[in-house]
């Protein structure tokens, strides 16, 4: 059974919440402010994490923030942020802190519920790949053991960097991660470089992977950083 933690401090709307996600199957814990939700976090690890934007306390922003500086898991447990506010920098600064996707008020229970359905089928697929380290997805095969990319059979060269950007891309499909996340992550973070490092790379990766669909996966979004669309056709 898969465990969800609901931080929100609308405790009609979080006891809400609660009730449609047992009845879809899920085992459900409530927070109602952000340190107690980051105390809760760290102790029962959830798999899931439905998060306010606007929280007593300790917000949300920060809470994320401090959730993806942690270690093991819980760095990687999937963050939806909810959001009351509709404008474009709440959306921006929540992607950029590590949130995977938001849901701005008012909602449908309905559409909270397809989109945590599908942040957990996408964490599932990750772990499957990731317990082979060979990545297998639109044609694109990536195996972490020997540095090696083909694309429908075909050897491309990539460089140690390039091989380990798209695989990081590629392992977390969907997900948006920004520049400096990704120089945290594929660089290290003592690494020494600025946005265009990424840029670049991205650029050398989709010129070797032109004339395939792959190069067309690699999604630029605009004013925060990259993703890998494995959904598209």
């Amino acid at each position: 059974m898969k465990h969800i933690l609901v931080i929100e401090d609308e405790r009609n709307l979080a006891r809400l919440l609660r009730q449609h996600l047992e009845e879809d199957g899920y085992k459900v814990s409530l927070a109602f402010n952000g340190q107690a939700g980051l105390e809760e976090a760290k102790r029962n690890k959830p798999d899931l994490i439905i998060l306010d934007l606007m929280l007593p306390i300790i917000d949300g922003l920060s809470v994320c923030r401090h959730l993806r500086h942690e270690s093991g898991a819980l760095a990687r447990v999937p963050i939806l942020m909810l959001t009351a506010r509709a404008e474009e920098i709440d959306r921006v600064v929540g992607l950029e802190v590590g949130a995977d996707d938001y849901v701005t008020k008012p909602f449908s229970i309905r559409e909270v519920l397809a989109r945590v359905h599908a942040m957990l089928r996408r964490v599932e697929m990750v772990e499957q790949t990731q317990k082979d380290e060979v990545i297998n997805i639109a044609g694109l095969v990536l195996d972490k053991a020997t540095y090696q990319a083909t694309i429908d059979g075909q050897i491309v060269e990539l460089s140690a960097k390039e091989f380990d950007l798209l695989y990081w891309l590629a392992s977390h499909p969907g997900r948006v991660f920004s520049r400096d996340y990704l120089l945290d992550q594929v660089w290290g973070y003592r690494a020494i470089g600025s946005d265009r490092t990424v840029d670049t790379h991205i650029s050398r990766l989709r010129q070797k992977l032109s004339g395939s669909s792959i190069a067309d996966r690699i999604i630029s979004i605009r004013g925060i950083g990259y993703k890998f669309d494995a959904s598209k056709s």
